[in-house]
């Protein structure tokens, strides 16, 4: 094994990368590093690009790139400082910079782009993937020079999706914004500083499409460890793209990216997604075919490449801080199956709205194949975590979401996919575009939207495996409640029918009662269909699907179907509040009406949870061993029987749920 060293205040470009000779740059030592290999990184800002040019050769043969350690973490930038604005008045100075300066990629002439992107009206405005950057805070991109001199809230608070206005993060805070132009030699941006003199102050633009990505796939088991990642002017990645992130694997297997505090990604921080070979935006490209079809054969053609355990994926995310991010905190399709995403703080996803798309969230993952998502806490996002096609054999375990617009939502995916002791604690608890799922000791604290998708067939694949196995749609239904505490925070009424922006309908409940019709079972449901007569395709759409109910509470006018076994239904409110502290732990306390608190539930394993009528797999874990709820959130022991919801039991003090490190 080899040591390089390199430093920002003391190496040379003539180094040779030892202590006393460091590199100057990242770069220098990810020329050269090999299979067990390690690059340590000492303290100080690097504006640069890694581009790893080798692999490890295994798991216990990696690479490893790691801050040094007992010094502030090192700085890993996309962006470049800029010092020669000239003033216009008014707060308004301008930049002219050579295009020379951004070598073969400009962000001020890259837009935000491609399939499921979202503008009120592309033909007067559109987004760039450059931004402008005072004492590492990021403006406000405006559509003209006009609204640099004096812009309004309406121009960078707009929802895209509903051309609604919208709170901003600070709503009393001095709007900074910019604007810029190009021509064949120059870049010029106009930015508002109001009272600061920019070339006094750290006033940067983002220059690089990544920070730390391989320009190739099958760079193959790196470690990332310690860093600062920031500033990147990444392209927005819905899962028909080449999916580039300020950092990511680039297609390869076996990454640890672990304890790097990682924000202000353009769009996407870390990318466990798909290349450029399966397609890249080819519906926007060429309008020739849908994006849902594209996205059909994305999936096929990484087949034939390749795409399977061992040789792509395997991933491991763990404890970063990653915030301020425009469309994801880690995206991900293909790429991120067999992968773990554990014991990440992830807040501030979308929250700019300077743009929208379909494919937005703090943690959004396609085709999450065996991936478990475990100990995150998620939270002032405008979706928690959305998992999307083919998330088969799916865990996700003891996360907690809270203050997004919605927490979570699953899409087009037929299971088994298994939440176990999570706390969605938003008003918009959980989407459910999907079937096939088990849910057990969850607190659902908001409303649940549940929906059919009859219109896109879908792949499923054979257990743990990414061998498909066939498509089908999406019925509604095939889910198990079991454990479950519904707190129905702000009340509730009577289920409703609601449509979503893209003109889905769904019914949408803070508990279980609109399942009142569906079989209790999947011999009920055959029994059905076989009485249904003559018939097809069409009988399995108007059928509804089997539910397992069992064993859950509801409060505060959360309704439960009539036959369910074991529920306990209150009228009484319960309460629920969350505790941050500045040394990151997070509290839970949650205050239950006495005629509920000795409501205990049986431990639940995979024996009790069946198999999801289409793809007839088991509920499991991705190494194919049983699932057994017998912890809780806080790892704490459940016994014979506990407490319904996601601890054991509920003191009258409150819980420690998460902190800071607690993954590794």
């Amino acid at each position: 094994m080899t040591q390089y060293h390199v430093s920002a205040s003391a190496g040379s470009p003539a180094g040779i990368g030892s202590e006393v000779d460091p590199f100057l740059t990242i770069g220098q030592a990810a020329a050269i590093a090999r299979a067990g290999d390690e690059v340590i990184v000492h303290a100080g800002t690097y504006r640069e690009s890694v581009d790893p040019r080798f692999g490890g050769e295994s798991e216990t043969n990696r690479i490893v790139y790691r801050a040094a350690e007992g010094e502030p973490r090192p700085v890993i930038t996309g962006a470049e400082r800029i010092d020669t604005w000239v003033p216009e008045g008014e707060g308004v100075w301008r930049a002219e910079i050579p295009n020379s300066f951004f070598g073969g990629y400009n962000p001020y002439v890259e837009t935000v782009f491609g399939d499921w992107t979202v503008y009120p009206d592309p033909k007067v405005e559109v987004r760039h993937l450059g931004d402008v950057y005072l004492n590492g805070k990021s403006f406000y991109e405006v559509s003209s020079l006009d609204k640099v001199r004096e812009p309004e809230r309406w121009d960078i608070g707009r929802d895209a999706a509903t051309d609604s206005i919208v709170p901003l993060l600070d709503p009393d805070a001095t709007v900074n914004v910019w604007y810029c132009e190009t021509n064949d030699e120059t870049t010029t941006i106009w930015a508002n500083f109001h009272d600061a003199d920019p070339n006094a102050e750290a006033t940067e633009i983002n220059v690089r499409e990544t920070c730390f990505y391989p320009s190739r796939p099958f760079v193959n088991y790196i470690t990332v460890r310690g860093f600062e990642l920031c500033r990147a002017a990444c392209p927005y990645t819905p899962p028909t793209a080449d999916q580039v992130g300020l950092i990511g694997p680039h297609w390869s297997r076996g990454w640890v990216i672990e304890g790097n505090v990682i924000h202000d990604a353009k769009c996407s921080a870390i990318s466990l997604g798909k290349e450029i070979s399966t397609g890249d935006n080819d519906s926007t490209r060429t309008h020739r075919k849908s994006g849902y079809q594209y996205q059909k054969e994305a999936v096929y053609k990484a087949l034939h490449v390749g795409w399977r355990k061992g040789v792509v994926g395997g991933h491991v995310v763990r404890g970063n801080v990653i915030y301020d991010c425009g469309q994801n905190g880690v995206v991900g399709h293909m790429g991120c199956a067999f992968s773990f995403i554990e014991g990440n703080h992830i807040f501030r996803i979308g929250t700019k709205r300077e743009f929208f798309g379909w494919e937005v969230a703090s943690i959004k993952m396609h085709a999450a194949v065996d991936t478990v998502v475990r100990g995150n806490r998620v939270h002032d996002s405008v979706l928690g975590m959305w998992l999307d096609w083919q998330a088969q054999g799916t865990v996700v375990d003891a996360n907690v979401f809270y203050r997004n617009t919605r927490d979570v939502m699953t899409e087009v995916t037929h299971g088994p996919i298994t939440f176990t002791n999570n706390v969605f604690a938003s008003e918009f608890s959980f989407d459910d575009y999907a079937q096939g799922a088990a849910f057990v000791n969850n607190l659902f604290a908001g409303r649940i939207r549940h929906t059919q998708v009859l219109d896109r067939s879908t792949p499923y694949h054979f257990p743990h495996s990414t061998d498909p196995a066939g498509e089908a749609f999406v019925y509604g239904g095939d889910d198990r409640y079991l454990n479950n505490l519904f707190m129905a925070v702000g009340g509730a009424g009577e289920a409703e029918r609601m449509t979503d922006a893209a003109g889905g309908e769904g019914v949408v409940d803070t508990g279980t009662a609109c399942f009142e019709d569906h079989p209790h079972s999947l011999a009920e449901y055959e029994r059905r269909i076989e009485e249904a007569g003559l018939g097809d395709e069409e009988l399995y759409r108007s059928i509804p699907q089997p539910m397992t109910l069992a064993s859950n509470t509801y409060l505060n006018g959360a309704k439960a179907a009539s036959w369910e076994p074991d529920a306990v239904v209150c009228g009484e409110a319960g309460a629920l509040s969350l505790r941050e502290t500045d040394d990151d732990e997070l509290w839970l306390a949650v205050t239950l009406p006495e005629a509920v608190r000795g409501a205990t539930g049986p431990v639940v394993s995979t024996a009790d949870l069946g198999q999801p009528r289409i793809v007839e797999g088991y509920f499991e874990q991705p190494n194919g061993s049983p699932i057994v709820v017998d912890r809780d959130i806080t790892g704490a022991a459940r016994g014979e029987r506990s407490a319904r919801g996601p601890l054991a039991a509920y003191p009258a003090d409150e819980v420690l749920v998460w902190r800071s490190g607690a993954a590794s």
